[in-house]
């Protein structure tokens, strides 16, 4: 039944995984934080929330990009187009080797790593968003001819390292969106694309962190998920999912204006903020 909790609970866990998810900020320390504010569940328990909460924003990336999923499909068949044809490489090759970091990772901290040290990752990239923000605001007072680069240009290398930092995001207190942006920023790629790749090569990444979690966690799920409520659980998914369609919009139409200090800016601020937040609480 839906008792008003637990639509009050779903709805703080939504926004709460929304919000964490496509900003740079660890969704993996928010959702603990408020999981264990509101049912004083042990961390790994915790842990094991998040990932059915992630089951709304991956429905919203798919439903969001729907029509580039389907143009990859059919690159995938060997009727897409040049530029799907990239872009399929690309989501491989970022995919996998992902894949492979993210395992090791996960084996590595499965039981759990705590302390400040948690949130340093993120108060680090923070600080280097900040410097090339003013380094970009610096190149423009001179004129420029490129406004960045896209899919059409990515090189192999680039790919590669998109796919390790976002493996390397499967450590506690390091945030995925944050990370894969920002490296893209880095690199010289357009903001509005810098955000699409991201949140396109978010959606395998993460359905394959739920599925590893799945299959090699201790924590028995359906007690986990028993002890917070089936239908506060479904109420935070949806949740999550029409906060997430609404986001995800907002930064790439954001991205778009090509205000591009102030995007790297911001991004620097919330990814200090977020490692504060995960140092003071030991928690990611």
């Amino acid at each position: 039944m839906f008792s008003l909790t637990h639509i009050i609970n779903g709805i703080i866990l939504g926004i709460v995984q929304a919000i964490s998810e496509w900003l740079p900020i660890s969704s993996k320390t928010q959702i603990m934080l408020a999981t264990t504010f509101l049912y004083h569940l042990p961390l790994t328990q915790s842990y094991a929330i998040g990932l059915f909460l992630e089951a709304g924003t991956v429905l919203a990336a798919i439903i969001y990009f729907r029509k580039d999923i389907y143009n990859l499909i059919k690159a995938l068949v060997g009727r897409g187009t040049p530029e799907y044809n990239k872009l399929l490489r690309y989501m491989v090759i970022v995919t996998v080797i992902t894949g492979i970091i993210g395992v090791i990772i996960y084996k590595f901290i499965e039981t759990s790593i705590s302390g400040y040290a948690v949130g340093i990752p993120m108060i680090v990239l923070g600080l280097l968003l900040i410097v090339d923000g003013i380094l970009v605001h610096s190149a423009r007072k001179r004129p420029r001819t490129n406004s960045g680069k896209s899919i059409h240009g990515m090189k192999s290398i680039e790919m590669a390292v998109v796919g390790i930092v976002q493996g390397i995001s499967a450590f506690p207190g390091i945030s995925r969106s944050g990370v894969t942006v920002s490296s893209l920023l880095f690199m010289g790629f357009n903001p509005e694309e810098a955000f699409r790749l991201s949140f396109i090569v978010g959606i395998p990444a993460t359905i394959g962190a739920t599925l590893v979690t799945i299959l090699f966690s201790s924590v028995p799920i359906a007690t986990t998920i028993s002890n917070i409520g089936y239908s506060t659980i479904a109420i935070a998914i949806v949740a999550s999912l029409l906060l997430s369609l609404f986001l995800i919009d907002m930064l790439l139409k954001f991205a778009g204006r090509n205000v591009i200090t102030k995007i790297v800016l911001i991004l620097g601020i919330i990814a200090i903020l977020s490692g504060i937040i995960t140092a003071l609480t030991g928690i990611g």
